[in-house]
């Protein structure tokens, strides 16, 4: 029997089919590391096409020439306070949407935003408005009730306008005010 090296020619082909399949395994193994990159989630993919698009609507949503223009239309009148206390937090609480004398805040510039405070604020002016008081349709009347029931200042508009949040004894003088300034049945 032929020997090479000392070893049976079966066991010296197994030992060579072994060192090749572990060698190439090692091979591969190292080669997959250095170039295999993990796959990203299709919902990262996912998450990511919808902020680009949602910025990418926000952004030519701002064409739309809505909401930025901000009428402040003349004084033409004012109802008769009962006192600078009570105008002065009418003012701070209410003027914003019931007055022309609204501020206007940075956020009123911004598409989707504007379109939201310009109706609102129109709409506010609409139903009353002390700046042009004596015009008819004012909701006067109902001014006391919406404060007391606290349907007024409306739940979003608190967040942004701290100034409009009152304690119970600033809502309570007010509610005073308000119904010595706007006495039921008259509009």
């Amino acid at each position: 029997m032929f020997y090479t090296r000392g070893h049976p020619p079966f066991l010296m082909a197994a030992f060579r089919r072994i060192f090749l399949l572990v060698a190439g395994a090692v091979r591969r193994a190292g080669e997959a590391t250095r170039t295999r990159e993990k796959p990203r989630p299709k919902f990262a993919m996912s998450v990511s096409k919808w902020i680009l698009r949602a910025v990418l609507l926000l952004l030519v949503i701002q064409i739309v020439p809505y909401g930025r223009d901000h009428p402040n239309p003349p004084v033409t009148g004012q109802p008769p306070w009962d006192s600078n206390a009570t105008r002065e937090t009418f003012a701070s609480v209410c003027g914003d949407c019931h007055s022309n004398e609204t501020d206007w805040p940075w956020y009123s510039n911004v598409a989707p935003v504007s379109w939201l405070v310009t109706h609102d604020v129109l709409d506010g002016r609409k139903h009353f408005n002390v700046s042009e008081w004596g015009r008819p349709r004012q909701d006067a009347d109902e001014a006391v009730e919406v404060v007391r029931t606290e349907e007024m200042p409306l739940w979003f508009y608190l967040p942004l306008h701290p100034e409009a949040r009152l304690s119970p004894t600033q809502r309570a003088r007010f509610l005073e005010g308000l119904s010595k300034t706007f006495p039921e049945g008259e509009s």
